[in-house]
């Protein structure tokens, strides 16, 4: 056995030489300069993280690729710098072996393998194919000319890049144990409705939300070129838009309503759609848009493609019904997920944030910072006593499990996703969190999750906050979740 693995390294050995021997005897070129300015912009990743911010600054699946490739980098980082040149150290390629002007001018003194600039290079690329197959197809020949110019500036050995290149690909697909690819979810079965053809948006009403979000852009023009005949009313400041499209809609003679902003403006017009029986059309144009790419609408012009085919399809609706205390109960709708705890608290702490930092980067400080300082909240779940940190309520079934619940299969499960972090345990916020990292919430003792299409929740101490599709709602004492299968009728394209 050591026999048989002393002979595969002499091979790959004297096959390396040879490539780099090759590699020296290549005429001098533009290229070669090209190579040195390549692997200096890649050095500690300074080029995928300029190409990460160029892609988060964009909303959708460009903001995911960047996202998850920065992830990507930062696991094929420790992987060949910190393990794998430790544990295989390996001299360099002698700098004799290339002409002087291909040399670097300082060369790296690490072990050559693997090599952390491929690692590097085909993580960012993996991690950016998966979630933007356009962008992968640009970034991919920019990560294979940094693995080959380690070879050709002669600092690393063809399987350093090789070995470097294995690592990458591993490492961005092991990003889909913390955040699984929503390509990888089985195709949507929403039952099919017929629906009034819109193709110029005549008998249309639209309600417009200029400030979802980036700020500078209003779709408004874009509505207008889309469905010359609509009718639309804008949200604007000190103005009660959602009462007024409510009385417009009940006129009774329009063929369908649009909502064109993020999920809570979709939201408000989903419950005018159930109330009067008409079908929705979607319009992404705010920060995140879960309902819409849920649904599988990546912009305007997919709802174009789908209002103008009369392509529509049926799905669930979720409600719950709020007790006060001396006070009549009070009826809510959503399309996405409802939750109390610390998530309202972090939706008001969000908001706060967003005035000085991205969005996503917002939500994420204001989810560490509500479980930080989240209050223990003795409740009945379906008559049995619990003490939570915070609960969770997705219409339909949710991926991944946790609290960190991004995409559903379908929108017709006829199921609610319910979830809770338990508070009665010691270290349990620690427990969580150590959990989330590793991928092992479903084997946790902290974390419970069950899928059901009712349940009643009762708080035991004072009255709490429900927050319902991002939005923080009224307070309450006792909370009846259940779900309205097939309720509202959407504009969508059937799956291809």
């Amino acid at each position: 056995m050591i026999r048989r693995l002393h002979r595969s390294r002499w091979r790959v050995g004297r096959f390396d030489a040879e490539l780099v021997r090759r590699s020296g005897e290549l005429p001098p070129t533009r290229f070669d300069d090209l190579c040195r300015r390549v692997g200096h912009a890649a050095d500690h990743s300074k080029l995928w993280f300029a190409i990460a911010a160029v892609l988060i600054a964009r909303k959708g699946a460009t903001r995911r690729a960047g996202l998850r490739g920065i992830a990507a980098i930062s696991g094929a980082s420790v992987s060949a710098s910190l393990v794998g040149k430790r544990l295989f150290p390996r001299r360099r390629p002698a700098a004799e072996l290339l002409p002087e002007p291909r040399r670097l001018v300082r060369r790296p003194t690490s072990s050559s393998f693997p090599s952390g600039h491929a690692a590097s290079a085909f993580a960012f690329a993996a991690a950016v194919t998966m979630e933007h197959r356009g962008a992968g197809a640009l970034v991919t020949p920019l990560a294979a000319l940094v693995g080959y110019s380690r070879v050709h500036t002669g600092v690393h050995w063809p399987s350093d890049v090789a070995a470097g290149a294995a690592i990458g690909v591993a490492a961005a697909r092991a990003t889909r144990h913390w955040w699984p690819h929503g390509t990888g979810l089985p195709q949507q079965s929403e039952p099919p409705v017929e629906a009034p053809e819109l193709e110029s948006g005549e008998g249309l009403l639209i309600l417009v939300n200029p400030a979802s979000g980036d700020e500078d852009v209003d779709p408004s023009e874009q509505i207008r070129a889309l469905w010359p005949k609509a009718e639309l009313i804008r949200l604007e400041p000190d103005t009660d838009a959602v009462a007024e499209f409510a009385l417009r809609a009940a006129a009774g003679d329009l063929r369908a309503v649009g909502a064109a902003g993020g999920d809570g403006t979709v939201t408000c017009v989903a419950e005018v759609a159930v109330r009067h029986g008409l079908p929705l059309l979607v319009v992404p144009a705010g920060t995140l848009d879960h309902f819409a790419r849920d649904l599988g609408i990546d912009g305007p012009v997919d709802s174009a493609a789908a209002a103008g085919a009369g392509a529509a399809v049926r799905v669930d609706v979720a409600r719950v019904s709020l007790e006060r205390r001396g006070g009549d109960p009070r009826r809510l709708q959503f399309i996405n997920t409802a939750s109390l705890g610390g998530y309202p608290e972090m939706v008001r702490l969000r908001e706060k944030l967003e005035t000085r930092w991205p969005k996503w980067l917002a939500a994420a400080l204001a989810m560490v910072t509500a479980l930080r300082s989240a209050q223990p909240m003795p409740v009945m779940i379906d008559g049995r006593r619990r003490l939570v940190w915070m609960l969770f309520v997705g219409n339909g079934s949710y991926e991944p499990k946790g609290f960190g619940a991004a995409r559903r299969a379908s929108l017709a499960t006829g199921l609610l996703d319910v979830r809770y972090l338990r508070a009665d345990l010691p270290y349990s916020r620690a427990r969580f969190v150590a959990a989330a990292l590793t991928g092992t919430l479903r084997t946790s003792h902290v974390y419970r999750h069950f899928e059901s299409p009712r349940v009643e929740v009762r708080l035991l101490g004072g009255p709490r906050r429900i927050a319902t599709d991002g939005e923080v709602g009224p307070l309450g004492r006792r909370f009846t979740f259940q779900l309205d299968p097939g309720a509202l009728s959407v504009y969508r394209l059937p799956p291809p």
